[in-house]
């Protein structure tokens, strides 16, 4: 079993972390709310009072935080980089979602010092953490990944080899482009089908089974009531937030405007997403884009 520092224990990395304690691992945690730490705890992991405690001595590290600030802060610029206090040859795993550009320097100062850095983000929101079948996308060397590969069996179904530093990152902003697209899509022909007196479960239906069907449709659609264990039949909550979305989307954009790639329609998706996010819905499910669709 390895020993494993895990820094970020949020509505993601905290389950995360939980499974990769049920696997037998040895596990020691660090976040800077002292309840997900508890929490931690009870499952069996071992808290540390800082950072730079919870990865000494291991063999692996892994992350996951909000934005690429916080990853260059956590290993290079902070007042106690971690890779001030890992050993050569210890191999991190950050699965936060950042811009490719931040994940690459990282792994490059990391690569001076004998670290192997790789980008790990992930797509399966909450429940996929906590059942442990979150897709991988990863940025690594072939030996990188394959010895990533055997934690992020505990924690995924799905791991995929995306391409060397950065590549992973760059697989995330081009799916959670999509997905916003055809959840903005699903949104308004929906919302179109109900307001010309169609029942919206009957509606889903015969696009889920016709040529309009889509992952939305299947397992997260969007109309109240449809789907009861959807975040649209819990008043949007839980899931996948609107602010998180629309940073995803900014880094589809950057990442874009880097290649001159033309996205027409992830450049629409990021607009609304903005636009149903500065009107006070950011904490809501990214679902609940089809409400401003509404009359």
């Amino acid at each position: 079993m390895a020993n494993i520092g895990f820094i970020g224990l949020g509505n993601m990395g905290g389950p995360m972390a939980i499974n990769l304690v049920k696997a037998g691992h040895h596990v020691t945690v660090f976040d800077l709310s002292a309840a997900a730490i508890t929490t931690l705890v009870n499952a069996g992991a071992k808290s540390a009072s800082t950072a730079a405690q919870a990865v000494t001595g291991a063999d692996f590290v892994i992350s996951m935080l909000p934005a690429g600030k916080h990853v260059e802060g956590l290993y290079v610029t902070g007042e106690q980089p971690l890779f001030d206090h890992l050993d050569a040859d210890t191999l991190v795993i950050d699965s936060s979602t950042i811009d490719a550009k931040t994940a690459k320097h990282v792994g490059s100062i990391a690569a001076e010092r004998g670290i192997h850095f790789i980008d790990a983000p992930v797509s399966g929101g909450v429940g996929g953490a906590v059942a442990g079948t979150l897709s991988f996308m990863v940025g690594a060397s072939e030996s990188q990944f394959d010895r990533a590969k055997p934690l992020l069996d505990v924690m995924g179904k799905n791991i995929f080899h995306a391409g060397i530093q950065g590549s992973g990152q760059i697989a995330k902003a081009c799916n959670n482009m999509l997905l916003a697209i055809l959840m903005t899509g699903t949104s308004e022909a929906l919302n179109m089908g109900v307001e010309n007196g169609l029942d919206p479960k009957v509606l889903s239906e015969i696009m889920r089974l016709s040529s309009g069907g889509n992952w939305a449709l299947e397992v997260y659609n969007p109309y109240p009531g449809v789907m009861p264990n959807a975040p649209a039949s819990n008043d949007y909550q839980g899931g996948f937030q609107v602010d998180l979305m629309s940073k995803d989307l900014g880094l589809a954009m950057d990442l874009s405007e880097q290649s001159g790639s033309a996205t027409p329609m992830g450049t629409k998706a990021r607009d609304l997403f903005n636009a149903h996010r500065d009107k006070g819905n950011g904490g809501l499910d990214f679902s609940s884009i089809i409400c401003s669709y509404q009359k």
